[in-house]
């Protein structure tokens, strides 16, 4: 499955309510911008991979994180850091983690599909 990439005018907008566009230190709004589109995409489960050590990054990155699972409850969203010092097995495990949640996030829609 395929889908083109969102304009970049309706990812601004996407972002809007939860970062400003004005925004330019690491990836700033487009970052929220992506995980947004995913998200109204029904792709809930986002693996945010912060390459590097970038600080602004992991500052935007990181932040706006906790306000998308404010805003959106089923977003499940996991921030792995890809840098010198980033353990191996510590990424892993975030990321089974994740994917646990997911898991158990389909089997309750599953279970409110079949009642």
């Amino acid at each position: 499955h395929f889908a083109p990439p969102a304009d970049i005018r309706d990812l601004a907008k996407m972002a809007s309510p939860i970062v400003s566009t004005g925004n330019q230190t690491g990836e700033g709004w487009f970052l929220t911008g992506e995980m947004m589109e995913l998200i109204h995409g029904d792709v809930p489960n986002i693996v945010c991979i912060q390459p590097f050590g970038c600080l602004p990054n992991h500052i935007v990155g990181k932040g706006v994180i906790k306000e998308i699972r404010r805003e959106y409850p089923t977003a499940n969203i996991v921030a792995i850091d890809y840098d010198p010092g980033a353990s191996e097995v510590n990424q892993l495990n975030r990321i089974k983690l994740m994917l646990s949640t997911a898991q158990k996030n389909l089997k309750k829609v599953e279970e409110k599909m079949h009642k």
